[in-house]
């Protein structure tokens, strides 16, 4: 195991540390409307925690993906204090709630958004602090909010009793005795390593490998520093370090969805698309459909058509691109919310000789799909840029134009504008062969890769 030291060179925070139990990003609530899950952290309960004198510390994110690892349960057993968000009922949070009720007497205070959360029969009668939320999602009442949510916090310092099992099952095992100092120095190990890959992105693939090399035996890592590692190595390019990396893994992350479609993803950038089809159809029959799944794989086939085009095996190339457009088609029928894989089915469909009619009862539901992303809030780079590939598939250079503005400022990593640079370069280099001028589109596919 990797010890400390190093995060020992930075001081440590004497605060006690607060962990918040709650789902990520957006997520629907009663009635469909959407919760901005992290707006309620970042407005609401991470400054009432600054004001109670503690140090906030939410889940990583990375960790989800249908195993939960070592160090949640180290944070919830060993964090002093402890809130749960308990709107939309989430079962991972409802699981975490029970495994710190089981090891904490105190010290655990209950949040829910009101008006459409019903609590759970064996939650109900328990002191939970109510929030109201505004119209796009967002806490509407924050400082009342965060005043209560201080004065529990002061309160839960007192030691009064909150776990409904130490409250009725007398004699209930304490954990108070447990040592912590180790706990905190891997929790602020964690973050450095973190901050130390951000920095390496910026330098490129030798740096990420340094961060690597300074972690030693990666089994023994917390998931995200491992996960964080892995989309480094995306970020840079560097698509043999991610495949090896995963072999390095504990197996249950290695197992993740998440892990296996970007393993298959670097499989297929390495040049290996057999490997990576396989690795995308076994976690389809394992897994079950998901547009991320069906989207990567759509890539590869598109790869494979491609190659197969440029080789000048004509017939080999129109049965790869009916079965690029039919697993794109399926990952957004798979979740129509997802405007990803839709765009790339409509885009495949237009390079079709003719061109598939069936374009044009799709691209409709493709622009609906991506136009509610965006206007929910928080819209990503593949949101832009899907705006963008429907704009020039409609000639729409205005409409172009603006979402091309929109995509490079969301942009994240430069492979995500290498991909949809190609898109387009594909579109205009079929319509030209159709004697369609669409040489204006050229500049948009330059300021892509600049």
């Amino acid at each position: 195991m990797v010890t400390p030291t190093r995060a020992l060179e930075a001081p440590l925070t004497q605060r006690p540390l607060c962990f918040v139990l709650m789902p990520f990003g957006q997520k629907p609530g009663a009635g469909g409307a959407k919760i901005d899950f992290d707006a309620v952290y970042q407005e609401l309960i991470s400054p009432a925690i600054g004001e109670a004198g503690l140090e906030p510390l939410r889940a990583d994110e990375e960790m989800t993906g249908g195993v939960i690892h070592k160090p949640m349960f180290e944070r919830l057993i060993l964090c002093e204090f402890a809130i749960a968000d308990l709107t939309t009922a989430n079962a991972n949070v409802f699981y975490e709630l029970g495994v710190r009720h089981a090891v904490r007497p105190c010290s655990t205070i209950l949040l829910f958004a009101a008006g459409g959360t019903q609590l759970p029969f064996d939650v109900a009668p328990l002191r939970a602090i109510p929030y109201q939320l505004s119209p796009d999602g967002r806490p509407a009442n924050s400082a009342a909010v965060q005043a209560a949510i201080k004065d529990r916090l002061v309160e839960a310092r007192n030691a009064s009793t909150d776990s409904p099992i130490f409250q009725l099952v007398e004699g209930f095992p304490d954990i108070q005795r447990l040592k912590t100092d180790v706990f905190r120095e891997r929790v602020a190990y964690s973050n450095r390593i973190k901050q130390d890959l951000a920095a390496a992105r910026r330098e490129g693939a030798d740096a990420v490998r340094a961060v690597q090399r300074e972690l030693g035996d990666i089994a023994t890592q917390e998931s995200g520093v491992v996960v964080d590692l892995f989309l480094s190595y995306r970020a840079v390019k560097a698509w043999q370090a991610m495949i090896d990396l995963v072999a390095l893994m504990p197996p249950p992350l290695a197992a993740t969805v998440m892990v296996q479609e970007q393993l298959a993803l670097a499989l297929n950038r390495a040049g290996r698309g057999e490997d990576a089809e396989r690795v995308l159809t076994e976690l389809l029959e394992k897994r079950g459909p998901s547009s991320e799944t069906y989207g990567i794989l759509g890539r590869v086939y598109k790869d494979r058509w491609e190659a197969a085009m440029k080789a000048g095996d004509r017939f080999r190339a129109r049965g790869f691109l009916d079965k690029a457009i039919e697993a794109y088609r399926r990952g957004f029928e798979t979740d129509w919310r997802d405007g990803y894989p839709g765009v790339n089915a409509v885009t495949l469909m237009e390079l079709k000789e003719p061109p598939d009619p069936q374009r044009e009862q799709l691209i409709p539901v493709v622009r609906y799909a991506v136009e509610r992303r965006i206007a929910a809030g928080k819209p990503d780079y593949w949101d832009y840029a899907t705006r963008l590939e429907l704009a020039v598939l409609a000639e729409d250079q205005d409409a172009a134009g603006q979402a091309l503005a929109d995509a490079l400022a969301a942009a994240r990593e430069g492979w995500e504008r290498e991909t949809t640079a190609r898109n387009l370069r594909l579109i205009r280099e079929a319509r030209n062969r159709r004697r369609i001028n669409s040489d204006w589109v050229e500049e948009i596919e330059t300021a892509l890769l600049a």
